[in-house]
C-alpha cells in the first residue's frame, strides 16, 4: 500500500517593504521589480516593520534626492534591519573612493545600480527564498503582459528606453545609468496594448532622450503584429496613437529633445492623434550657455521652431526645465533667458539654480556664480515663468476641455479634481471641478468629462462638469 504524503502547511508568504523614489524612470524600474516579486509569491509590506526585508529604489541625481535616498535607507534599517537599495545612488562613489552607499550604511544586504531587476531579484532569493514557481503563478492586480503598476490604474509611464548618449556637463545619469538602448519596438508596443486594455486612459512615454529612440539600433525594422516598422520615434509615437484611439485614450511626450525631426510629430498632434504636449528639456537659452553645457541639438532657432510648431498645432502646450546660474552665466546670458521665457510664452516651467552634483562636469567650469546669486536667478526666472504660465491660463476661461478625473469624492457631487491634456500628473496644474450644476451629473475616477473653464486659481484651473 503506497504512503499518502499529505501536503506542506500554508505559511504566510514572505513580505517585502518597497520604496520607490526619484523620477518615472526609476518608478518604471521599481513596478518591474514588483511584478517579478508578485510572480515569485512575494507579498508587500506597508510598514518597514511588517516585511521580512525592505527594498529602497534610490535617486542620485542632485544633492537633496541623494540626502533623501540615504535618509530613507537609514529609516528602513532602523525599522527593520534588513534593506537592499537599488537606484541611481546604488552606481555613486563615496568620498572614500568606494561605494557610497556602503561606506554610509554599510550593514545593507546588497546594493546594485539602475535598471537592475534581475541583480536585485538574486539579492532577494539570497536573503529571502521565494516561496513559489513563478512559471505557474498569476500577478493579481496586474496588467497582463505589461506587468504591476504604482500609479493609478488610470494612468501608466511607458519607458521605451534606458541611459543617454549625451555628456551634458550639468548632468551624471549617464555613468549611472549607461548609453542610449532602446526597447524593441514590438515589445514597448506589446506592454502598451496591454495597458490600455486594463483600462489605463492615460500612456505616459518616457526615457531619457525620447527623441533618440531607436538610435542606437540605427532604426532598423522590427516587427508588430507581424507587420515591418521601424524603431523610430515617429512610427511609434504614430502606432502608439492607433492603439489608443479605440479606447478613447490619451498618449502624452516627456523627455523630448528639440531634434529637427519631431518637427514631424506635430501633424500627428494636430489631427488628435496624440496629445498636443511636449515636455522640451531646454535648459537655457543664450548659445554660449547651451555650449558650455555641452547640450544636444542647437538653440539658437528655438524660438524658430517653437513658432512653426505653434503654426501646425495651436493648442500645442509646452513644458520645460532650465538651470539659473550656470558656471559663467554673465548678467546678459541670464537677461537673454528671461526674454526667451517672454517671447517663447512657455506654458509650464521649472527652473533649478545649478547645483554641483558631485561628479558633474560643470563643477570644473571657471565662473561658479555664489549660490545667493544662483537661488536669487532662480527666483526671478520663476517670477516670470509664472507671469507667462497666468496669462496662458487666462485665455482658457470660457473653454470647453476634456477633463480626466483624478478625485472625485461622493461621485463628485461636491466636485473633484482632474486634469486636462495641458496638465502632466504631479508636474504640471490641475483642473479644480466645481460641483455640477445638474443633479443627475456624476463624476468617476480615471474617466473623461467635458467642463467648461470658468476660473483660475494660481497654476490651475477652475471648471464645471457639464
Amino acid at each position: 500500500m503506497s504512503e499518502v504524503l499529505s501536503p506542506n502547511p500554508i505559511s504566510s508568504p514572505p513580505k517585502i517593504g518597497f520604496v520607490s523614489l526619484g523620477c518615472p524612470k526609476a518608478l518604471t524600474d521599481s513596478e518591474l521589480i514588483l511584478t517579478q516579486l508578485s510572480a515569485e509569491g512575494y507579498e508587500t509590506s506597508k510598514t518597514f516593520a511588517g516585511a521580512d526585508l525592505v527594498i529602497v529604489n534610490t535617486c542620485g541625481f542632485i544633492d537633496d534626492a541623494v540626502k533623501e535616498s540615504l535618509d530613507t535607507i537609514g529609516e528602513a534599517l532602523a525599522a527593520n534591519g534588513r534593506v537592499i537599495v537599488t537606484g541611481c545612488l546604488g552606481a555613486k562613489t563615496g568620498e572614500g573612493g568606494g561605494n557610497m552607499v556602503r561606506e554610509i550604511h554599510p550593514s545593507v544586504l546588497a546594493v546594485t545600480g539602475p535598471h537592475a531587476t534581475q541583480e536585485v531579484m538574486d539579492a532577494v532569493h539570497a536573503h529571502l527564498p521565494k516561496p513559489h514557481d513563478p512559471f505557474v503563478d498569476l500577478i493579481p492586480g496586474a496588467f497582463g503582459e505589461a506587468g504591476l503598476k504604482l500609479t493609478p490604474r488610470h494612468y501608466a509611464y511607458l519607458k521605451i528606453s534606458e541611459g543617454c548618449n549625451h555628456r551634458c556637463t550639468f548632468c551624471i545619469i549617464p555613468s549611472m545609468r549607461g548609453d542610449l538602448v532602446s526597447r524593441a519596438v514590438g515589445d514597448v508596443l506589446k506592454e502598451a496594448r496591454a495597458l490600455f486594455e486594463g483600462g489605463v486612459k492615460e500612456l505616459l512615454v518616457i526615457s531619457q532622450d525620447t527623441s533618440a529612440y531607436g538610435v542606437d539600433l540605427k532604426y532598423r525594422t522590427g516587427f508588430w503584429e507581424g507587420k515591418p516598422l521601424r524603431t523610430r520615434m515617429l512610427e511609434l509615437v504614430e502606432t502608439l496613437g492607433e492603439l489608443a484611439e479605440p479606447h478613447g485614450a490619451w498618449v502624452r511626450l516627456h523627455y523630448i529633445y528639440p531634434y529637427p525631426h519631431v518637427d514631424e510629430i506635430l501633424p500627428l498632434m494636430a489631427r488628435g492623434r496624440v496629445l498636443p504636449y511636449l515636455d522640451v528639456p531646454f535648459q537655457h537659452s543664450h548659445p554660449d550657455v547651451l555650449r558650455r553645457m555641452k547640450r544636444p541639438a542647437s538653440g539658437e532657432r528655438n524660438l524658430e521652431r517653437i513658432q512653426r510648431w505653434r503654426e501646425i498645432c495651436p493648442e500645442l502646450v509646452i513644458r520645460s526645465t532650465f538651470i539659473a546660474g550656470f558656471p559663467g552665466e554673465t548678467d546678459a546670458e541670464f537677461e537673454h533667458l528671461l526674454g526667451f521665457m517672454r517671447e517663447a510664452q512657455i506654458d509650464r516651467a521649472g527652473c533649478f539654480a545649478y547645483s554641483p552634483v558631485k561628479g558633474a562636469a560643470a563643477n570644473e567650469l571657471p565662473g561658479m556664480l555664489p549660490e545667493a546669486l544662483r537661488e536669487e536667478r532662480r527666483a526671478r526666472f520663476m517670477a516670470v515663468a509664472e507671469e507667462v504660465s497666468t496669462a496662458r491660463l487666462q485665455r482658457r476661461i470660457g473653454a470647453t476641455m476634456q477633463v480626466l478625473v483624478d478625485s472625485a469624492p461622493a461621485l463628485g457631487r461636491k466636485g473633484g479634481v482632474g486634469r486636462s491634456y495641458a496638465d502632466a500628473p504631479e508636474i504640471d496644474g490641475l483642473v479644480q471641478l466645481l460641483p455640477p450644476e445638474k443633479m443627475s451629473k456624476t463624476l468617476k475616477v480615471g474617466e473623461f468629462t467635458r467642463a467648461c473653464v470658468v476660473g483660475t486659481q494660481g497654476h490651475d484651473l477652475v471648471a464645471v462638469p457639464l
